[in-house]
């Protein structure tokens, strides 16, 4: 049971469901805590922010002052001069939640070192098989759809999220420019008018993926604010309001404790003369 001052410590007053369509908390610092934390260097400009691994070989870029909607930007490098090597994108909508399961993976796999964050998918494998990242929608309840040729896709119970894996070959810069990759996770009424997306290039990590995929497919509700409309899919979403819980039902010790707390305060005891063993008793008619 959630405790009263767990209550208080939430960050909103009503429950979204399910989570995949709650959106942007309009807050990225807790996303960017888990590559903070790691030392890596932050600077910014203007109203964007830059932050780079130690060695240059991953970048993160939280953009809201950017040319179009990829709010959050993240690439990895073989040669920090080249090329990147893998690319994602979410949107400036997408839950801050999922956000954080990516970077705090990443921060994970960076810590392994270039093979863990550059651990290219392979099919068949026991780790990087790219079928483990859909493993966890598919348990939730997820639906397998095919869409359309070339397309591997999951759709969510209700209908308004999916996630797409396009087959075939991709063209590698469209890749990170578009949304046209390789993985493309999407909620509301359609892909072609999503309110948030993420996109994933062809050689992003199977385990970053499954980060991202095991926090949308988890069942507990998200935090909102209900006059923050931005923060979820109107219309589309379940909104149940946070309420504080019941005291609960006293115990028969509280109740005796509470019984003994009322009783009245006993009187002190009537002076009585008593016989002291230090003198004789004097009897009527004699002396004293």
């Amino acid at each position: 049971m959630t405790s009263h001052d767990d209550l208080r410590a939430i960050d909103g007053d009503v429950f979204v469901s399910p989570r995949h369509l709650a959106s942007t908390t309009g807050v990225g610092d807790l996303a960017l805590a888990p590559l903070a934390d790691l030392g890596w260097d932050l600077d910014h400009d203007l109203g964007n922010v830059y932050v780079n691994a130690p060695d240059g070989k991953v970048r993160l870029g939280y953009l809201p002052e950017g040319e179009d909607d990829g709010l959050w930007r993240i690439n990895a490098y073989r040669d920090p001069f080249g090329e990147p090597t893998w690319g994602v994108c979410f949107n400036d909508r997408v839950p801050t939640e999922f956000v954080t399961a990516f970077t705090t993976a990443l921060a994970t796999a960076y810590q392994q070192g270039p093979d863990g964050y550059l651990a290219r998918p392979v099919s068949g494998s026991d780790e990087h098989d790219p079928f483990l990242a859909v493993v966890p929608l598919l348990k939730g309840g997820w639906e397998i759809d095919r869409p359309r040729w070339g397309v591997f896709a999951i759709q969510a119970p209700e209908a308004f999220a999916g996630l797409e894996f396009t087959t075939g070959d991709l063209d590698a810069e469209a890749e990170l420019t578009t949304r046209e990759a390789r993985w493309q996770l999407w909620a509301g009424t359609s892909i072609d008018r999503p309110v948030w997306y993420a996109t994933a290039s062809t050689d992003t990590p199977v385990a970053l993926l499954t980060a991202v995929t095991a926090c949308v497919a988890d069942p507990a509700p998200l935090p909102r604010w209900r006059e923050n409309t931005f923060s979820y899919l109107k219309g589309m979403a379940q909104l149940t309001p946070i309420l504080p819980p019941r005291p609960p039902a006293p115990t028969p010790l509280d109740v005796q404790r509470a019984a003994v707390s009322r009783r009245p305060a006993a009187l002190p005891a009537a002076s009585v003369p008593r016989w002291s063993t230090s003198s004789r008793p004097v009897l009527p008619g004699a002396r004293r």
